[in-house]
């Protein structure tokens, strides 16, 4: 049975090391309030300083201290009760880690980050595969596997509807603490916990313009992931001159050109016309 989310963002102040430096030097320098983003560089606020400390919209408070103990790997928050990493330790190490100043951070699960970010933004890399998708104003798109929900934000503002899934509770859980995130509580982005494997066989026929298949590395844990049977149902909820694209990277040189070229091959026998786009690493794959 397909099982909804209601998403809520959690809207605390965050920080950065970057931001904590600006924080840093202002007190240092003997400044009385100063003007920085709070949320990841997506706005800015004024926050007042006395006494060696910064106060955030009235009441959130940190000191120089806890400025000092910021790590460049980590996203924090301020609560209540003080500074905390935006990390879950659960069956797995889950953290918001950013990659440069006043940008999206990535997912990074045991140490393996979810985006591109060499030479590349989290943001930029989901808007890429959103627009070699094609994705147009009243597009019905299915979003495999929401991760932090760039995808599905982005199909948005194309101006399509989404439907996204996400098997992973403490992903969600992430989610709600990062600010480039908090577009997910849109009408137009529905979400569902639950495996992609199982909800899709609950999914109607020609049902969706477009598919963004965004999976995990391939591993012989997720290789339903990348299974002919899968992909045979991509097929069938796509509509006719759909298009999917199947995000594959570039995985390591043993077995790396074989695992990519087995998935063109496999969207092949599922029926689909494929071409594969390197800029973006993965194939663009056809209804027709």
């Amino acid at each position: 049975m397909i099982k909804y989310i209601n998403y809520n963002y959690i809207d605390l102040p965050r920080l950065t090391i970057w931001v904590a430096k600006e924080l840093i030097d202002s007190i240092v320098n003997g400044l009385t309030s100063i003007r920085t983003t709070f949320d990841l560089g997506i706005s800015s606020e004024k926050a007042i300083i006395e006494d060696d400390c910064i106060i955030i919209r009235g009441h959130y408070r940190i000191c120089i201290d806890e400025l000092n103990l910021i790590e460049e790997d980590k996203v924090y928050e301020i609560t209540d009760y003080g500074l905390r990493a935006i990390l879950i330790s659960d069956g797995g190490v889950y953290k918001l880690k950013p990659v440069s100043k006043d940008t999206a951070p990535t997912l990074e699960i045991n140490g393996i980050h979810m985006h591109r970010i060499v030479g590349i933004t989290p943001w930029m890399d989901s808007y890429l595969k959103v627009h070699v998708a094609k994705v147009r104003r009243g597009h019905y798109v299915l979003d495999t596997c929401m991760g932090l929900g760039y995808t599905a934000i982005h199909s948005i503002l194309k101006g399509a509807y989404v439907l996204t899934i996400e098997i992973d509770p403490n992903v969600i859980e992430i989610t709600r603490h990062n600010p480039w995130s908090r577009r997910l509580e849109d009408q137009r982005i529905r979400i569902i916990h639950g495996d992609i494997i199982k909800v899709v066989d609950e999914l109607g026929d020609h049902a969706f313009h477009r598919i963004i298949h965004d999976p995990p590395r391939f591993t012989p844990r997720t290789g339903d992931l990348y299974s002919l049977e899968l992909y045979k149902e991509f097929y069938r909820v796509l509509k006719p001159n759909g298009i999917l694209f199947h995000y594959t990277g570039e995985p390591g040189r043993h077995g790396g050109p074989r695992i990519v070229k087995g998935i063109g091959e496999r969207l092949r026998r599922a029926g689909f016309i494929v071409k594969y786009n390197r800029r973006v690493q993965g194939y663009i794959a056809k209804k027709l």
